[in-house]
């Protein structure tokens, strides 16, 4: 059955924060991360990670949203799937090699847990909000996350990417303690701390997926 997984529900019944909403076709569970900001109409995008993303209007119900993914589920399912056959399969990992990587995503983990939060706290001086906590992750499809009631997440993955990088996730994440949408106020704020963040969104949508520890080990073995 489809169903809508909101982080809030304003009184107005209108969303700005992102929501997911997943379908099976024919019989493959598909999740669409669904995201609010200030454009004109919907569109989907399927990524070369496989996440896929539907962009809305703001204050859009979630019931055109809803209605909008089912009228689309088969070029979802078509396009996900001559996406998903392009992408090389992997060679599994000998076992020297698994426990190479378990010992790195533990030393990566650890370090995201000291490192970012020092980052949090130094760009905090700039957004400004309220944060309650800060938590590393491995998510699938966001490199971060802002809850409405200030949880910060972010993925240990990007302790393998360029400081500035990081950074601009930082600050992107913090921006949303003030705006939460991708409003243009929101990217206002994020350039005015972060002015080539336009590079960094394209760096991460061309290398993001290169920031794994299979990746890692195949550039240093």
């Amino acid at each position: 059955m489809s169903f809508f997984k909101p982080n809030y529900k304003p009184a107005n019944e209108s969303y700005q924060y992102p929501l997911s909403r997943s379908f099976l076709y024919p019989d493959i569970e598909l999740v669409c991360d669904v995201h609010f900001s200030n454009r004109k109409s919907i569109t989907i995008q399927i990524k070369e990670d496989l996440t896929i993303h539907v962009r809305a209007p703001l204050y859009t119900k979630p019931k055109q949203v809803n209605t909008f993914i089912e009228s689309h589920k088969s070029w979802i399912y078509e396009k996900w799937i001559a996406l998903k056959e392009k992408i090389p399969v992997k060679e599994p990992l000998s076992p020297s090699e698994m426990k190479r990587a378990e010992a790195l995503e533990r030393k990566f983990r650890k370090a995201a847990k000291e490192y970012i939060p020092y980052r949090v706290e130094y760009f905090h001086q700039f957004t400004g909000g309220n944060y309650t906590s800060i938590t590393i992750r491995d998510q699938k499809s966001r490199w971060g996350s802002c809850s409405s009631r200030g949880t910060l997440s972010f993925n240990y993955r990007l302790m393998m990417a360029p400081t500035h990088i990081l950074d601009y996730v930082v600050v992107h994440e913090l921006c949303h303690l003030t705006h939460m949408n991708h409003s243009k106020e929101f990217w206002s704020m994020v350039e005015s701390i972060i002015p080539d963040y336009k590079e960094c969104k394209k760096w991460l949508k061309e290398h993001g997926n290169e920031l794994s520890i299979e990746a890692y080990l195949a550039k240093y073995n």
